[in-house]
């Protein structure tokens, strides 16, 4: 059978991008889910020396085996100035030097939110490129703009008919994929 591992590209407690990956998680049936909530994993900023001198942290190893292990990944990355988060750049580098291919064989479902009405997609677009690279195939994407609008935290789900039928295209194409 197949299994999913989950988690947001943020270390924030109030990662809003944290809640599209819970809510993403409540609707997927009949798979199993590992959910993984990155404030709780910190992780120093990366370099060689500290590598060198300290190696690889048990959280690192184990996170890289529970990605090794999942068929599929739903992911949703954060943006910072039009960019990925300095956590989640520093994780894809600690993750790489562990193993340049992490990702071999994992399909990915890869999501983005933000306030603004660009929804985290220049961050998107950059993960986007980037993952393959370690073996992961991008099988869709969703972004979900003006977060505060579009997603009632009270209720636990997009409240855009509209951007929750693109939502659910973009994690029904992932699923079937598995």
């Amino acid at each position: 059978m197949a299994s999913i591992l989950a988690f947001a590209g943020s270390n924030s407690s109030t990662s809003i991008n944290y809640e599209l990956v819970k809510y993403t998680v409540s609707l997927v049936r009949d798979i199993p889910v590992q959910m993984l909530n990155m404030a709780d994993c910190p992780f120093p900023m990366f370099s060689v020396d500290l590598e060198r001198e300290k190696g690889f942290s048990n959280s690192l190893v184990e996170l890289s085996k529970d990605i090794k292990n999942a068929d599929g990944l739903i992911l949703s990355v954060n943006e910072h100035n039009g960019n990925p988060s300095a956590y989640f750049k520093n994780l894809i580098d600690w993750l790489s030097r562990l193993e340049l291919k992490y990702m071999a064989g994992t399909k990915v479902l890869l999501m983005s939110t933000s306030p603004g009405r660009a929804g985290g997609s220049h961050s998107l677009t950059k993960i986007e490129g980037t993952l393959p690279r370690f073996g992961a195939e991008i099988v869709s994407t969703f972004s979900l703009p003006s977060f505060n609008q579009t997603f009632s935290l009270e209720e636990k789900q997009i409240t855009d008919a509209g951007l929750r039928d693109e939502h659910q295209q973009a994690l029904d194409t992932f699923l079937k994929t598995l």
